[in-house]
């Protein structure tokens, strides 16, 4: 099972160096698109005019100014204004449409360029394209005025006027923007012509100006003639109202009680409000007489009220000192002593006096009681009277009120339409919204677009992160088995060595490790033998197996490569090829493959003329021989069993070439006779999918497992640096 692996910035540093020839190409594609398209583009020159607009919130008759808040809907309204036909064709007229129309449709010289050939060309198809759809379609749709100026014809149709083909290309170029945080518009304007893009502008914002006067002209003579109208209805209104009201007062002598009818209700609410606090002083009077009518005297003390007179509190003071007084004087002297008999007869008296004292605050609170329920029955009673008298005038009051709000109300609207009427012939060409052009347009010394440097800038930011985007995307995509560290955290199985890729064409791998010793591919085997060697420690690995996960891997060249270098170091070798259905090891090492493996295990042959010598010394071959039907029947034999047995007392080391794990089961039938198995991979082609499945099938047979074999790896290519057995080679190898 493969386990997770953490991500460091090393991990993004080897994709970066492993994809640089990726990123590289897209930046360069990149640059140069952007760099083509900024060139031969052509140059517009930009103009604007800026104007500050207001909402007209000062009184029609003074010229105070009023602050009024940033409104999105009433800015939106105005930009909408300034690109409407009204204000396009008033901006048309102000230019001499002839002589502008001029100006846009004039032939000019082609510059004549390397690249603007080419782009010339295509426009010219582009162009000849759109004549095919009518001029009327070209005039509204023009964006750009280089593409316009050549789609319209010399002499347009008639029924086109020249006006109308200058406004659509206003409309589609002019643009309006408010410029942030501010009450200001920006009018601009871009063209080819540095002279017409400053006469657009300004023209704009002249005829958006005059729109507004005219606007409000039209609106302020409609009202004016609104308000003479109903300002005569609402003058006969008013006189009529007036006399019905002097006749009701007339009839009904209202002058005589008008006082009457306006003292009422303010008599009637200071009734109402000192009839409730009556009742609430009599309410709680009551309460505390309830509560002496029904107690002891001796008991008075514990009401509130009576303990918390000054008077009962001064007496009682007086008690407490004259009762400690007595307590000092008992320490000293009998009771029957004067001293001791005048101080007791104080305390008598002092208690008398309180007595008294306690039924006078009794009574004091039944008077008061008495007092505030006489108090409340002369208020109810005064209060019914004035309910009455109320009523005996509310029929005459309502029918006054109606009356007298009705005048009012005409008096109001006939003063406020005579004083906006003659506010309106006074301000008649004043406008609803104010508008001051604070900057004019001015001649554009330098085009707007293309922005080279920006577009230059953008195009080296988009190409260098748009090719590690896509460096990083492929390698994502990528699940391929690239490095000897991605094995082995994933699956948890040594590498044991790296074999470098071959660049040289002329030759095989085979022939490269016996014409040349000290070769980076020598040296890999070099070092993989070496590893075999380290891996088995005290028990020498004599019989090794070697396979691949799938076709194609470079197993049988690296099991020939492996025993080649083994027999150079002196030992004793014997290479089986025990792939018997797609044999190769015959063809690696030039040999006869007429009788061999499958000759042997199916009978056909003894064994006797089974080895053959091969070209390199110390190093044997058992070729496979004729393709067998039953390849694994044969694999799964006694005969190879004691074939094994009998070449482990005579060789040092015997290797086996078997076909892939994933293709057919013969490797996981050998690796059951065998000390050590190594897999081969492809770096780059096998995926990890396919890797972990085939380690699957090994650890189900318990297979021995000494290693993989990482074939055609590029460490430069990578960015790794790697150190197997005795033999190393980096990066800048």
């Amino acid at each position: 099972m493969m386990n997770e692996k953490e991500i460091h910035l090393r991990d993004y540093l080897r994709i970066i160096s492993k994809r640089k020839g990726t990123i590289f190409t897209f930046f360069i594609l990149t640059l140069l698109i952007v760099i083509i398209a900024t060139f031969t583009a052509t140059p517009l020159y930009f103009a604007s005019t800026k104007v500050m607009i207001e909402r007209n919130t000062a009184g029609a008759l003074t010229s105070s100014y009023r602050y009024t808040p940033y409104d999105p809907e009433f800015i939106e309204t105005n930009n909408q204004l300034i690109t409407s036909s009204a204000v396009l064709e008033k901006a048309v007229k102000s230019l001499n449409p002839e002589k502008i129309y001029d100006t846009f449709f004039a032939k000019k010289e082609e510059k004549k360029s390397y690249i603007s050939y080419f782009t010339g060309w295509t426009k010219d198809q582009y162009i000849s394209f759109k004549e095919l759809i009518g001029i009327e379609k070209l005039a509204s749709e023009s964006i750009d005025n280089d593409i316009v100026e050549k789609s319209i014809p010399d002499k347009p149709d008639i029924t086109l006027s020249k006006a109308k083909i200058l406004e659509g290309i206003i409309k589609n170029n002019i643009s309006v923007s408010p410029v942030e945080n501010s009450r200001i518009l920006q009018i601009g304007y871009m063209s080819d012509n540095p002279a017409v893009s400053a006469q657009i502008a300004n023209s704009v914002a002249q005829a958006y100006i005059d729109e507004l006067v005219d606007m409000q002209m039209e609106v302020s003579g409609y009202s004016i003639g609104w308000m003479k109208k109903k300002s005569e209805i609402q003058r006969i209104n008013l006189e009529e109202s007036e006399k019905e009201l002097y006749e009701y007062k007339k009839k009904h002598d209202i002058v005589m009680v008008e006082d009457k009818i306006t003292v009422l209700p303010e008599r009637l609410s200071d009734l109402s409000r000192n009839l409730t606090v009556a009742e609430t002083k009599r309410q709680e009077l009551l309460a505390i007489y309830n509560q002496v009518k029904n107690i002891r005297k001796g008991q008075l003390e514990t009401i509130t009220v009576i303990a918390e007179a000054p008077s009962i509190k001064s007496i009682n003071l007086q008690i407490q000192i004259i009762q400690q007084k007595i307590s000092e004087l008992s320490k000293k002297y009998g009771p029957k002593h004067p001293r001791m008999s005048t101080a007791k007869n104080e305390l008598t008296t002092l208690k008398n006096a309180k007595y008294q004292e306690l039924g006078k605050i009794v009574q004091t609170i039944k008077n008061e009681y008495l007092l505030a329920q006489s108090n409340e029955r002369d208020l109810k009673e005064l209060l019914a009277q004035t309910r009455f008298d109320a009523a005996r005038f509310g029929e005459k009051s309502i029918q006054l009120g109606i009356l007298q709000r009705k005048v009012d109300t005409n008096r109001y609207l006939y003063d406020a339409l005579v004083k906006k009427m003659k506010e309106s012939g006074i301000t008649e060409r004043s406008q609803a919204v104010n508008v001051w052009v604070i900057e004019k347009a001015q001649l554009p010394e330098y085009p707007a677009k293309p922005r080279k440097k920006r577009n230059i800038l953008l195009g080296i930011i988009l190409g260098l992160f748009g090719g590690l985007g896509l460096a990083f995307f492929l390698e994502y995509l990528d699940n391929t088995v690239k490095t000897p560290e991605d094995v082995e955290e994933k699956f948890d199985i040594p590498v044991i060595s790296t074999i470098d890729f071959l660049k040289d064409k002329e030759q095989t791998i085979i022939q490269n490790v016996l014409n040349d010793s000290s070769s980076l591919i020598a040296e890999s085997f070099e070092g993989l033998r070496t590893s075999i060697m380290l891996s088995s420690g005290d028990n020498p690995l004599k019989t090794i197996l070697i396979s691949s996960i799938i076709p194609g891997e470079g197993k049988s060249s690296i099991s020939a490569c492996l025993a080649i270098t083994t027999a150079q170091s002196g030992k004793k070798v014997l290479l089986i090829d025990a792939d018997m259905r797609r044999p190769v090891q015959h063809k690696n090492l030039n040999l006869e493959n007429t009788s061999g493996l499958s000759s042997f295990l199916a009978g056909v042959s003894d064994a006797k003329g089974l080895e053959l010598n091969s070209p390199i010394e110390n190093l044997d071959v058992i070729t496979a021989g004729p393709i067998p039907p039953n390849p694994s029947e044969l694999l799964d034999s006694k005969k190879f069993v004691s074939l094994l047995s009998d070449a482990s007392e005579i060789y040092d080391r015997i290797i086996i070439d078997t076909p892939p794990l994933a293709s057919v089961t013969d490797p996981i039938i050998l690796s059951q006779h065998v000390d050590g198995f190594i897999i081969v991979t492809w770096a780059g082609k096998t995926t990890y999918e396919m890797l972990g499945n085939g380690l699957k099938k090994l650890k189900e047979a318990d297979a021995p497992i000494t290693g993989l074999v990482l074939n055609r790896f590029s460490a430069k290519k990578s960015g790794y640096y790697y150190n197997y057995g005795d033999y190393y080679y980096a990066s800048d190898s």
